[in-house]
């Protein structure tokens, strides 16, 4: 098996040598090559040593970690955040489909965060993504969403999305161009997509955009959207979805 050959990128010398210590005795996958501490020296060291993998601090001096990207032309790394980062943030790497580590790092999740790099080791690091999460960041507004579909990286305008169905363990998106298959639960857009007034989710199948609400028809608690698209109304949410297409 080839090793994962990797930098760690970290501000805090204690920080570096916590992740060192549990690379070395849980993922015997991953070949540490070097350590960085800020985004410049990491830079000149990727460009050297050609990492699989960068284990990269979103919050250190002069340059924040997501950065990074505007030192390359493209990012054919692999790229797992760490962070001590608020609940907020958390929600923000969620968006862009990127994988994070929260600190203090916990031992199952870095060899989860280690696993999925080895199964796409030969998959382009998508800079798209990771601006994504920068712009999440720094406006704290959901603007796009990163849906994969089929393997492919969708940018989605939450504007377009007009409903998210629930189909077993995926989740199918309705957006105004077209429809898209996600292998997220209803849960996990539901968890994103709490701050925003419009969503709301009216059945445990379905989240909807009131934006492209049509006509509600009470006797069947059937929702038509402005697509031709039926969805459904829980008699349980009935009254606060009364409430909120009231106000």
């Amino acid at each position: 098996m080839n090793k994962i050959r990797a930098i760690l990128v970290d501000d805090e010398e204690s920080a570096r040598d916590v992740l060192e210590n549990l690379l070395a005795r849980f993922c015997p996958q991953v070949e540490l090559v070097a350590k960085c501490n800020n985004v410049l020296q990491a830079v000149e060291t990727i460009k050297k040593e050609q990492p699989d993998l960068v284990f990269l601090d979103i919050e250190m001096p002069n340059y924040a970690g997501y950065e990074i990207v505007n030192f390359f032309k493209e990012i054919n790394f692999q790229i797992v955040f760490v962070t001590a980062y608020d609940q907020y943030a958390i929600r923000a790497f969620e968006i862009a489909a990127i994988d994070y580590l929260l600190k203090p790092v916990d031992i199952e999740r870095l060899k989860t965060a280690v696993s999925r790099v080895q199964q796409s080791i030969h998959k382009e690091q998508s800079s798209e993504r990771i601006n994504l999460l920068s712009q999440t960041l720094e406006s704290k507004q959901i603007k796009n969403l990163i849906i994969s579909d089929k393997g492919q990286q969708h940018v989605v305008s939450i504007d377009t999305i007009i409903a998210i169905e629930a189909q077993e363990s995926y989740c199918i998106i309705h957006t105004a161009e077209k429809n898209l298959i996600a292998s997220k639960n209803l849960k996990h857009f539901e968890t994103i997509l709490e701050a925003i007034p419009a969503f709301f989710r009216v059945h445990k199948s379905w989240i909807i955009n009131q934006q492209f609400l049509k006509h509600y028809s009470k006797s069947d608690l059937s929702i038509h959207m402005s697509n031709g698209l039926i969805t459904k109304l829980s008699k349980y949410k009935k009254a606060e979805f009364e409430a909120t297409i009231a106000s």
